[in-house]
């Protein structure tokens, strides 16, 4: 599953004429997605159902030392961070993917996988906005030492049940995320049971 992969996909869809109006029924490696490509040029989401699996993970990372994350599935399995002292900016790209690579072949070391035994291959960092209108900013590295450009769909889902299993998100509640740079998320979220299901109206700016 990728949030903005699946974004483009809409997008390009209707741009060739191969798409109608209405909800696009996906199907993905991780389970069906809904999309839908709006008159304003978002696109809305319905993701696969998110949750967290384990809460304030240590992993003893070299050259950084002790840090703490919470491993989610938000339709990839992420490792998110928020006690990273770093400052998340588009001007410290490799600063970051130096950081966040170091905790992925940690986390590997440690032998620390997913619940489902498959290999933790996106870590997130998390920190508050710079932005007015977010509630949250953050850098993440994907599977092949390459950083996500976009907020991540499936990331945001991730730290959304995250939120939920702390206490800190309503179902219904509006919560925005922005990238190390101009990118940006808007996640209103229903919940199901012990997970959550992201539904996510995106536009890229």
């Amino acid at each position: 599953m990728c949030g903005h992969g699946t974004i483009g996909l809409m997008v390009t869809l209707t741009h060739m004429g191969r798409l109608s109006q209405g909800v696009c029924r996906i199907d993905t490696n991780c389970g069906p997605v809904e999309a839908r490509l709006n008159a304003n040029g978002s696109v809305t989401i319905r993701n696969v159902p998110s949750y967290r699996s384990s809460a304030a993970v240590p992993v003893n990372v070299p050259g950084i030392g002790r840090i703490h994350g919470d491993i989610a599935w938000g339709g990839n399995w992420f490792f998110l961070i928020g006690d990273h002292r770093q400052q998340l900016s588009f001007q410290r790209i490799e600063e970051l993917t130096d950081y966040t690579w170091r905790v992925r072949q940690a986390l590997e070391a440690q032998a620390s996988p997913a619940p489902t035994g498959r290999q933790i291959d996106h870590i997130e960092l998390f920190g508050p906005p710079t932005a007015p209108e977010a509630d949250s900013k953050n850098f993440v590295l994907c599977p092949g030492k390459a950083y996500d450009r976009s907020p991540c769909g499936t990331g945001t889902s991730a730290k959304l049940a995250c939120l939920y299993a702390d206490g800190k998100l309503k179902p219904g509640e509006i919560w925005r995320r922005k990238a190390s740079w101009a990118a940006s998320l808007k996640a209103p979220s229903p919940w199901k049971t012990a997970s959550c299901i992201p539904r996510s109206p995106a536009t890229h700016t």
